[in-house]
This record gives C-alpha cells, sequence and structure tokens, in this order.
C-alpha cells in the first residue's frame, strides 16, 4: 500500500521586519510568537536600536545573537558601544559588526533614513558623518541639510526626510517614535513607540503585513 503524500507545500521563508525593541526583550517574544517566527527558514531584521530605555537590553542582544537576527545599527545601539556598557564582549563585538544599511532588490534598511542625494553605489559604504546621518535623520530639505531640532516639528523648507526620496526600493525604517507606524508605497516605519508603552510592530515582506503585540509598560 503506497503511503498518501503530504499535499501541504512548504511554507517559503519570509523577511520579518522589526521597529525599534530598545530592550524590550518581553514584547520582542510575543511579536515572534505572533508571527509565528521560524528561526531556521525566516529572517528577522530589526530596525536598529535594540538597546537603550527599557529594562532588558542585555536580554534583546542574546536573543537576536541565538535567532541569527540581521539587524542595521541604530543611533542608541552606537551609544552603548561607544560608552561601553555592553559588558559581554562577544555580545558587544556582534553588534558592532551590524551594517548601518542592508540591501535587497526590492527594500532598503536603515535605522534613521537616506539622504536625498545618496544613490544606490554610496550605501553600501558609508562612513563617519553619512554614518551618523543614516542613524539620525528625521527632517530635512531637498539638499539634504538638516533643521537644528526635530521638535516641534520644523516648518518649510524641512520636510520628513523620505518626502525627497525618489529611489526605486522600498525604505524601511524606525528611530521615530512620534511618528509611529506608516506604510506607504515608498517606506515602512516601523517605530511605533514600544518603549514608551506603544505597540512593538513589524512588517511581512513577502506577505505585505503588519503584525503588532502590546509594548513595554511605562
Amino acid at each position: 500500500m503506497t503511503r498518501r503524500a503530504s499535499t501541504a507545500a512548504a511554507k517559503p521563508a519570509r523577511r520579518i521586519f522589526v521597529g525599534d525593541v530598545q530592550g524590550c526583550r518581553a514584547p520582542l517574544e510575543h511579536l515572534l510568537a505572533a508571527v509565528a517566527f521560524r528561526r531556521d527558514v525566516d529572517r528577522l531584521l530589526p530596525t536598529g536600536d535594540l538597546v537603550a530605555k527599557g529594562p532588558d537590553s542585555l536580554g534583546v542582544l542574546r536573543l537576536m545573537i541565538e535567532l541569527g537576527a540581521e539587524p542595521v545599527i541604530g543611533n542608541h545601539d552606537l551609544h552603548w558601544l561607544a560608552n561601553g556598557w555592553i559588558p559581554d564582549e562577544r555580545m558587544a563585538a556582534w553588534l558592532r559588526s551590524q551594517p548601518v544599511v542592508r540591501l535587497f532588490d526590492d527594500v532598503i534598511l536603515v535605522h534613521g533614513g537616506l539622504h536625498p542625494h545618496w544613490t544606490d553605489a554610496d550605501l553600501p559604504d558609508l562612513r563617519g558623518p553619512a554614518v551618523d546621518y543614516a542613524v539620525t535623520v528625521r527632517y530635512c530639505d531637498a539638499e539634504g541639510n538638516r533643521p537644528p531640532t526635530d521638535w516641534p516639528p520644523p516648518g518649510p523648507p524641512f520636510a520628513p526626510w523620505d518626502t525627497f526620496y525618489r529611489g526605486r526600493r522600498r525604505v524601511v525604517f524606525g528611530h521615530w517614535a512620534r511618528r509611529g507606524l506608516e506604510v506607504t508605497p515608498r517606506v515602512v516605519a516601523l517605530d511605533s513607540g514600544c518603549v514608551y508603552g506603544g505597540p512593538l510592530s513589524a512588517w511581512i515582506a513577502e506577505e505585505d503585513r503588519i503584525v503588532q503585540v502590546p509594548g513595554n509598560t511605562p
């Protein structure tokens, strides 16, 4: 007697982009369960700022390493590294090795944003002031100049950096909790303020689907 073959096709790998975690391990674990993350199949792609204001930054790093996460580095990550606030050198080395930008055929992952004049050729090798720009920009003008402060919102000629973005790939970014979750054909803004009590958000690229779980309790 021939055994009946399974008709269930294996589900393809997914890219799961996750907004700023900022030391909130418990919401991260809940989010991974909500998206049914498969550690040997799916790719976990955080927007940066894994550490900082939440209750368990080292726990977040430990889990990210265990799961083979592929984040970009954020401004808070760089600040912690510069101040030596990660006592485990293995974890510090892992975080230090993460890129400023990750490039896919259809998506660019960056923590803050992109300069209006940057081309695809510029992105793999950002250095010096360009790194600071990529991890901290919110507003700029058409030439990429930034206002003295981001709050309160500056008036013209300044606007959100993606107002001037003309690239062909969708940009996934975090860093901007006041802006919150925003999904457009050009960008996916994923910092929904988890550490401040807002939700933790993920975007599953292959399904073009947002998943959210409750964030940290302030």
